[in-house]
């Protein structure tokens, strides 16, 4: 049987669940689903990495409402169910058990699948990635009977679980290919304060690593051989090198794409009634000088929801939020604002060994982008200066004394 909804939402993640209920706040009063497929109510990401998998933060505490607050908004889900197929002109999709849903709009908000290893051994037992509450379920299982772990990418995923599996008494190695942390994605300072910090808290550090393959013994994973013949001895080898856009379906069908598929600035694609939000959405950014730019934040997931809400109940607007991340590791709090991405000057602000300071990222002069380390305040005041792309004094820049607010 087919069921028809006016709008159906593909994702039950951050940008999904906020696009269900921005549509209601716009008093959109159509049929709404979403269609997800993972069987659990639509739920948050970020404390997978963090309190989840710290058993800091119980199950109960992640899913976005209750199923009776679903129903209340008239929301149906659909949860366990993949799509494998959209038919642009027909108006539906069909799920991998082959049953079709029809739509009026389609918002596609299906983040994307952990990037695997391209060597042997990546679908050994013991391998994990942490995408989802099934990953992590997963790898806690196996936690008691594991001393040594192995995470390959040193980005914020890979930080994260080092930094909550340090705390947990297990022996980690961390590798990186490039040459430093965060590389994609922050400047060097950044990039040496935390490889410091991760090496105080034992962490074992190495750069330029490329991994040959995951050895094994009776399916399951043992260690990690590294293109020097060198082994690497683990019970747990996490993988944390990036998502692949799970965006295939719209692909097949001719939308226009690639890392992601396309959207316009009211997250339309190119295909006719189908709207693309959140990680999967390469979208050209006016942070980043009109850049093609893909996101994976909350932030981006829950404007651009909205953005996609109000243009389908006809109060179109353009999406310009000031991009914004953050990261929780040990007990150091990372806030970020905009994007550093083309920066030609970088100002350190304060003491990173005082563990509270600010990276200034600017270009052509223009405050672009922030890190900020324990330092809310920094934080708060300087979306401001990257909206307006303030031209400052380098001087007052650099002195955490003056307040942010007073240079815009």
């Amino acid at each position: 049987m087919t069921m028809d909804y006016d709008v159906l939402i593909v994702g039950g993640g951050h940008g999904g669940a906020q696009a269900a209920v921005a549509l209601r706040q716009q008093k959109f009063a159509g049929s709404i689903a979403i269609l997800g497929d993972e069987p659990e109510l639509p739920y948050e990401r970020p404390p997978l990495s963090k309190e989840y998998l710290a058993g800091e933060r119980p199950w109960e505490r992640l899913p976005f409402r209750t199923a009776e607050a679903w129903a209340e908004r008239d929301v149906a889900l659909l949860l366990g169910r993949r799509v494998v197929a959209v038919d642009p002109v027909a108006h539906s999709v069909t799920t991998a058990d082959g049953a079709t849903t029809g739509y009026g709009r389609l918002i596609w908000a299906t983040g994307g699948a952990p990037r695997r290893l391209s060597c042997a051994g990546h679908d050994l037992a013991g391998v994990h990635s942490v995408r989802t509450r099934a990953d992590v379920d997963r790898l806690i299982a196996e936690l008691p009977a594991t001393t040594r772990v192995v995470v390959i990418g040193g980005g914020y995923i890979g930080l994260e679980a080092a930094a909550v599996l340090t705390k947990l008494g297990k022996q980690v190695v961390l590798l990186e290919a490039l040459d430093r942390l965060l590389a994609r994605v922050a400047g060097e300072a950044l990039s040496r304060f935390y490889a410091d910090e991760h090496r105080a808290h034992g962490v074992d550090l190495r750069f330029g690593a490329t991994v040959e393959c995951i050895e094994e013994a009776d399916g399951r994973a043992t260690g990690v051989r590294l293109a020097d013949g060198s082994v690497l001895p683990a019970e747990m080898v996490i993988v944390g090198i990036g998502i692949v856009p799970a965006v295939q379906p719209l692909l097949d069908v001719g939308a226009e794409g690639g890392n992601g598929v396309r959207v316009d600035s009211q997250c339309r694609t190119s295909l006719t009634d189908i709207f693309a939000i959140g990680d999967c959405a390469e979208h050209r950014n006016v942070h980043a000088r009109g850049d093609w730019v893909r996101l994976e934040s909350v932030q981006n997931a829950n404007d651009q929801a909205a953005v996609a809400a109000k243009a389908i109940a006809g109060r179109p607007e353009d999406y310009v939020a000031v991009p914004w991340f953050w990261s929780n590791q040990y007990d150091l709090k990372l806030q970020t604002v905009g994007l550093s991405r083309g920066h030609d000057a970088v100002v350190v602000r304060g003491d990173p060994a005082t563990r509270a300071f600010s990276v200034v990222y600017l270009k052509d002069g223009a405050v672009i982008a922030l890190d900020c380390v324990n330092m809310v305040r920094d934080y708060a005041q300087a979306r401001a200066l990257v909206a307006a792309r303030a031209v400052v004094d380098m001087a007052a820049l650099a002195d955490p004394g003056v307040a942010l607010k007073g240079l815009v």
